[in-house]
């Protein structure tokens, strides 16, 4: 009896839940619209070098921003911020140097994460780390 009604609340639990890829997908497109409200403009999503991606390319006024986004609901939580690891770093290195590779060109440049809250109501946080607090101030 208590295993059937430990499932019962399992499926429930997970029917709320939108799927992973449709939550990252959301996720980045809410970032996208956070740097356009700002005046960015988006010249790439989900763009892969290798087995390396950037998730958003953005370009704000003369400064190149590449966007790692990291969506999260309500009832994990959890700092995106803090799964952006020595690893991640490096892969997202190696891609923003493919890009560069591949416009052919040197310009100032920018590493953010953006941290995605979407709650079970439908509201959604942002919260926005700029590119000295995730890789000090070394420049790429």
């Amino acid at each position: 009896m208590f295993l059937y009604e430990l499932w019962t609340a399992f499926l429930t639990w997970c029917r709320g839940r939108p799927a992973p890829t449709d939550l990252g997908a959301l996720g980045e497109r809410l970032a996208e619209a956070h740097y356009l409200r700002q005046g960015g403009r988006c010249l790439a999503m989900n763009w892969r070098h290798g087995r390396d991606e950037l998730d958003l390319v953005v370009l704000e006024g003369e400064v190149l921003v590449f966007v790692e986004v990291k969506t999260r609901t309500a009832e994990f939580g959890g700092e995106g911020y803090w799964a952006v690891n020595r690893r991640k770093k490096r892969a997202l290195r190696r891609a923003a140097a493919g890009w560069m590779r591949q416009i052919k060109g040197a310009c100032h440049t920018r590493f953010d994460v953006v941290e995605v809250l979407v709650c079970k109501k439908g509201t959604v946080r942002l919260l926005q780390h700029r590119g000295e607090v995730l890789f000090g101030r070394r420049r790429f």
